[in-house]
């Protein structure tokens, strides 16, 4: 019994030293250090200096106005844009058309209320960047980034692509764009002829256009 009790320590010791000698040399061996990827600087949207217009159109007319941009950034790496996301105050939505206070009063009621962008229980709607493609030879001054990203309003999300006019220089960047939105797409239903027959001369365009003139800073 002691020689047994011997040899099984021998063994154990043996196969404990063995379990020891193959794990030991990978915790030795030095971690390779591999440089960071470099960060993209995010140059803040200057609410203030920003303007985005909104137009819409029905059988009619048309109405026009104005509607604030909340915060936002723009992301950079070197001199281009890689992404970026805003946020619009849907409470400041204002019509320039109307000069009749009491009537411009009840179209930008209208507009707040459910029939429409149900301001209350919505008050912000986003838009998030996914990619930026530049565009290639592209003019002075006209669109030389075509954009894609995800645009929020009451909830709904949905993809949306747009030319833009996109430059970064000395730690300020710009950004001018024409976005059109079909409201249906929102659950925005009123006057809407994907959702009601036979309105006549009360339909109202699905697609109204966002022009966006955004400037941000590092």
């Amino acid at each position: 019994m002691k020689k047994t009790a011997i040899l099984a320590s021998v063994v154990a010791a043996f196969m404990f030293s063995a379990f020891t000698n193959t794990t030991t040399p990978s915790a030795t061996i030095p971690a390779t250090e591999v440089a960071a990827p470099a960060k993209a600087v995010a140059y803040k949207v200057e609410a203030a200096k920003s303007e985005v217009k909104w137009h819409a159109k029905k059988v009619t007319g048309e109405h026009m106005g104005n509607i604030k941009l909340k915060e936002g950034q723009i992301l950079v790496d070197g001199n281009k844009p890689t992404g970026g996301t805003f946020v619009i105050d849907m409470n400041s939505i204002t019509c320039t058309d109307i000069a009749d206070k009491e009537y411009n009063g009840k179209l930008i009621g209208h507009l707040k209320n459910d029939d429409f962008f149900s301001v209350d229980k919505f008050p912000t709607s986003t838009f998030k960047i996914t990619s930026l493609a530049p565009v290639k030879n592209a003019a002075a001054g006209k669109p030389n980034y075509t954009v894609k990203g995800d645009l929020t309003i009451k909830g709904i999300t949905n993809p949306v692509e747009f030319p833009a006019v996109i430059t970064v220089k000395n730690g300020a960047a710009a950004a001018k764009a024409d976005v059109v939105v079909n409201r249906a797409k929102y659950d925005i239903r009123y006057g809407s002829t994907s959702f009601f027959d036979s309105l006549g001369d009360k339909a109202i365009d699905d697609n109204f256009t966002l022009s966006l003139n955004i400037a941000a800073k590092q």
